[in-house]
């Protein structure tokens, strides 16, 4: 009797042990931390398919799980920020991609060189490697001015990114996390140690 009674008591810590860690993993991924892959090349140099990455859902700000509704509003996104979001075309789809343009940035590509606000920006992080593009504005885009609310997104593999200059801005509410340390990088056998714990940038 006493033994079946320490068996119970046992199998209840257990289960109360379980329960604290998935609900502290839920809570970490709803509000804190959450993990994306990298799948396409539309973020080369910067990312590489294979990549795995940690994002910050509390940069800016933290929602209630499952809406758009902030608990509360942190700082607003910034120019240069790596940010993972909803795709406007299919909100289930998780995108990655730069911020170039914020609330009322006039943005503007001439020659495959962004401007903005009128003035060139350097990007050091800019890749262009197509001898031609296929679609004219990959080499010439707007000038646009970026409504209140909304963000303007560029791929850094320029010549190989569906972006804003495809499908409009990105929402400020549709915005998940900023991308913030590569975990593990591979494809297939190929182990990138060197990537590891690296920060996005």
């Amino acid at each position: 009797m006493q033994e079946q009674k320490q068996k119970k008591s046992m199998l209840r810590e257990y289960a109360e042990a379980l329960s604290i860690a998935l609900v502290l993993a839920l809570f970490i991924r709803t509000f804190g931390v959450q993990a994306f892959k990298i799948p396409s090349e539309s973020m080369l140099s910067t990312l590489l398919v294979g990549d795995h990455l940690l994002g910050l859902k509390f940069s800016y700000g933290l929602k209630w799980p499952f809406t758009h509704s902030y608990i509360f509003k942190g700082p607003d996104p910034e120019r240069g920020d790596v940010i993972i979001f909803e795709f406007p075309k299919d909100p289930s789809v998780d995108y990655i991609k730069r911020i170039v343009g914020i609330p009322g940035d006039v943005v503007e590509l001439r020659d495959k060189r962004l401007y903005r606000n009128g003035e060139l920006v350097d990007e050091p992080f800019a890749r262009y490697v197509a001898a031609y593009a296929q679609d004219p504005c990959c080499t010439n885009f707007g000038p646009v001015t970026v409504p209140e609310g909304k963000y303007f997104v560029l791929g850094d593999n320029r010549d190989n990114s569906l972006d804003s200059r495809f499908w409009g801005f990105v929402d400020r509410t549709a915005i998940r996390a900023k991308a913030w340390r590569i975990y593990w990088s591979g494809n297939g056998l190929d182990i990138r140690w060197n990537r590891m714990g690296r920060l996005v940038e």
